[in-house]
């Protein structure tokens, strides 16, 4: 199978490589996904150019977390009629070496989800990191029926999503952006409000649109950049979800935050396990059965384009990108020695 690789870290351009790798094959519990797209997520240009960790964790690395296609062979453990369905995948690099920026993948059976087939491969694979960020950084913020929620960052792949969950749980959702066309998109997914960032205060126009009051809750994308003004933005008892930081160090205002009784939470949709885990799929599941999401844009590289489209992302793409695995047009194919294992 062709996948795409690195052997060190580094500038996109420099480290990364197409090569032939052997086909995987499924051991107990596992199942291969043939995959139709891969999905770019800014966590894994990170890791690629080393600014999580400048040193290699493995020999090798097929990169990407997220995915989609159809399951193609089982291991033993697995049930047979795993074998044809449509599936997005999730932490397909997180904690090994092979990733799906490749033509397939061998994963546990839990990592593997099946996709309705009224959503589309590139959806699928869009969902991973940025749906589950968003689902589960709402859930978190317990009940926001008639709360207000200010999302930094709502035309981003994961606000996105916030704002429109955040909406449909009851919330009025303030939206804050860098410029008008990502207002304007903010707004049909159902933002209330918007603020501009750059050309207006974002503590003043919090607290103008609030009578005051400040926000019940921060679905945050840069911790680091807006943790400086939890001071003016938040309600008595509001709470602060944290998914992301442009900085390393956060500094937080101490003296408002422990009279308002302000909660931070902060998680990494990687690790997120046992029930949050099962409620997050679940939930995912059900909202793609119902078509109840408008999904962000996508802009898809083909698999030799991969330095490029990481380039794109760490430019701030303003779509979801993907690389497609498979030539366009054609019916999903499977790799070579496609089998199902039996099932014990």
């Amino acid at each position: 199978m062709l996948a795409a690789l690195y052997r060190a870290k580094g500038a996109a351009q420099d480290v990364l490589r197409i090569e032939e790798l052997p086909t995987p094959v499924p051991g107990p519990g596992e199942v291969r996904v043939v995959l139709a797209f891969s999905g770019v997520n800014p966590s894994d240009v990170k890791s690629r150019a080393g600014l999580s960790n400048p040193a290699m964790e493995f020999a090798l690395v097929v990169p990407h977390s997220d995915g989609a296609g159809v399951v193609d062979a089982v291991g033993p453990g697995v049930a047979a009629d795993w074998v044809g369905r449509r599936v997005w995948v999730y932490n397909g690099q997180w904690g090994r070496a092979h990733g799906t920026a490749a033509q397939a993948i061998v994963l546990p059976l839990a990592q593997v989800v099946p996709l309705p087939d009224a959503v589309s491969f590139e959806v699928g694979s869009s969902i991973g990191i940025p749906l589950m960020t968003a689902w589960h950084a709402v859930a978190a913020c317990g009940s926001l029926l008639g709360k207000v929620v200010l999302v930094p960052g709502a035309a981003g792949a994961v606000g996105q999503y916030v704002t429109q969950l955040a909406r449909r749980a009851g919330a009025r959702v303030i939206a804050s952006v860098s410029s008008e066309a990502k207002a304007a998109l903010a707004r049909t997914l159902g933002a209330d409000e918007v603020i501009r960032y750059r050309d207006e205060d974002l503590g003043q126009r919090v607290r103008a649109l609030t009578g005051g009051r400040g926000v019940d809750a921060v679905i945050e994308v840069d911790a680091a950049a807006n943790a400086g003004r939890y001071g003016e933005i938040l309600a008595f008892g509001a709470k602060v979800v944290v998914y992301g930081s442009g900085q390393p160090t956060i500094g937080v205002p101490f003296r408002p935050m422990i009279v308002n009784f302000a909660t931070l939470y902060f998680f990494i949709v990687y690790r997120l396990g046992g029930e949050a885990l099962q409620q997050t799929t679940r939930g995912i599941g059900e909202l793609l059965h119902a078509g109840a999401l408008v999904h962000p844009a996508t802009r898809v590289y083909p698999l030799q384009e991969i330095a490029a489209a990481h380039a794109e992302v760490e430019r701030g793409a303003d779509a979801k990108v993907l690389l497609r695995l498979q030539a366009p047009g054609r019916r999903l194919p499977s790799p070579p020695g496609a089998r199902a294992a039996p099932a014990t």
